[in-house]
């Protein structure tokens, strides 16, 4: 991981409250929720079973988007 993506990393966790007190972080990232880009700005699609309960979940439709700015950062930028 570049040097960059490790700043943008500690600025986004800054600026947000985690619920999971970053559970994806310690894990190396390597523990990430199932997740997929569809070009939506500020949102991913959540591919998780369980995503209903997640804090971070918006529900739409049948659908639930992602809206924690790490997961998103990770999935467009670093493409995990």
């Amino acid at each position: 991981m570049r040097d960059e993506d490790r700043q943008e990393i500690k600025k986004i966790m800054a600026g947000m409250q985690c619920k999971k007190n970053f559970a994806c972080l310690e894990s190396g990232f390597k523990n990430l929720c199932k997740a997929e880009d569809t070009g939506i700005e500020n949102v991913i699609k959540c591919l998780e079973e369980k995503c209903a309960v997640c804090s971070f979940a918006l529900p739409f439709g049948d659908v639930y988007f992602c809206q924690c700015q790490l997961r998103i950062y990770l999935s467009r930028k670093l493409k995990k």
